[in-house]
């Protein structure tokens, strides 16, 4: 016979105030650079994604961005902010 168990309101505000702990001190984990502006690769390996999405994002006007000669640069600010819309 499976057992049943009741989980109240209170158990799940526990539960949530456990999760955002956690997820506070894997994010203080997360190494920051300490540049402002960051190169295409570096954001494309910070966000783990490909160079087409990365453009895709730029042309969507998702991530502003800079070009310098053949170079495109972001600011570090405006990935954080992709990274908290997502």
């Amino acid at each position: 016979m499976a057992q049943i168990e009741i989980i109240t309101k209170a158990d799940l505000q526990e539960f949530k105030i456990e999760l955002l702990k956690e997820f506070k001190l894997l994010l203080q984990s997360v190494k920051t650079p300490k540049k402002e502006w960051m190169k295409g690769q570096d954001v494309r390996e910070l966000l783990n994604i490909s160079p087409s999405t990365l453009q895709s994002l730029r042309i969507k006007g998702v991530l502003r961005f800079s070009k310098i000669g053949g170079n495109y640069f972001y600011k570090y600010e405006d990935i954080l902010k992709v990274l908290e819309n997502r």
